[in-house]
């Protein structure tokens, strides 16, 4: 029987998640190996104030699960764990339902499924899109090699608050179903890590990218994303930039929809390290991942 049809022998509590949870699910999250970015969680709190929620058994949380809506069209369902203790009695399929349920009247449902729960969420009526694929780059002293040097683009780096908002949000409504300045604004004011932006003399953007801190299984290290760039060139000044500013063990999800991000990764020192597979329930996304050489996380899409 499949783990997204197990029978539940007692109900959970399943209760919004609260600022309290935030680092018993960090700290789930960073046990399973999704090397959470410092703040995310309370990101994806701040999405979608209803689309996060804790499993309760009494007293003790078991299990989360994310499922966040953008808008109408679309939403996503992530962050998706139950504790090693507790799996096997269908709280996975409480949950499931339970985010389900809150997305039932959008259009089209995404989630990244590992390898072995692909079939499970082909059952529910989801359907392959693309793979996505987990980058790593070692610490300076761990690469083999220096990756060679990006030629001299056209165009400055900005950082922070010296960043036109307004320019970044007219760069990536172009590249997105719907305009989401809110989403931005939290990705990419959040105080913890670097944000770049790439610009022209007439002030126009041509990508920007961020990295912050995260939680590895063992240690710490950094999470690159979003990252969106109008060509490979472009990207890979966006990543000098914020590899140079933050060294050490660095991660990146670079969807396989855009079939430059590997090569470009690849020459940049990294390795991949882990997959998973773009599913969709509905009409996908009309929007291209093209210019995406780094998804801001697995958990929102």
């Amino acid at each position: 029987m499949s783990a997204l049809h197990l029978p539940s022998p007692s109900p959970l509590a399943i209760r919004p998640l609260q600022s309290a949870d935030i680092p018993t699910v960090t700290g789930w999250a960073r046990q399973e190996g999704f090397a959470p970015g410092v703040g995310d969680v309370a990101i994806y709190r701040q999405t979608d104030r209803q689309g996060l929620w804790v499993g309760w058994l009494g007293d003790e949380p078991v299990g989360c699960i994310a499922g966040v809506r953008y808008n109408d069209s679309c939403g996503f369902i992530g962050l998706f764990l139950v504790v090693p203790a507790q799996r096997g009695r269908g709280y996975g399929v409480q949950l499931w339902r339970h985010a389900l349920e809150h997305l039932a009247d959008v259009l089209c449902i995404g989630l990244e499924a590992a390898p072995d729960r692909i079939d499970d969420y082909a059952s529910w009526g989801f359907a392959p899109a693309s793979p996505t694929t987990r980058w790593q780059r070692l610490a300076a002293g761990d690469n083999p090699a220096p990756p060679p040097a990006a030629p001299e683009p056209p165009w400055c780096l900005l950082e922070g608050g010296a960043i036109s908002a307004t320019a970044v949000q007219r760069f990536d409504a172009q590249r997105e179903p719907s305009p989401r300045p809110h989403f931005l604004r939290q990705w990419l004011q959040h105080p913890a890590g670097t944000v770049l932006a790439l610009m022209d003399r007439a002030g126009v953007c041509h990508g920007f990218g961020r990295v912050r801190p995260c939680l590895l299984p063992s240690g710490e290290g950094w999470r690159l994303g979003p990252l969106v760039a109008d060509g490979p060139a472009a990207a890979r000044a966006l990543l000098e930039g914020l590899l140079q500013r933050h060294p050490g063990t660095a991660l990146i999800d670079a969807p396989g929809a855009n079939p430059v991000a590997a090569p470009l990764l690849e020459q940049m020192g990294f390795t991949p390290v882990s997959r998973t597979l773009r599913m969709y329930r509905g009409d996908p996304p009309a929007v291209s991942l093209a210019d995406v050489y780094g998804l801001a996380c697995l958990e929102l899409g």
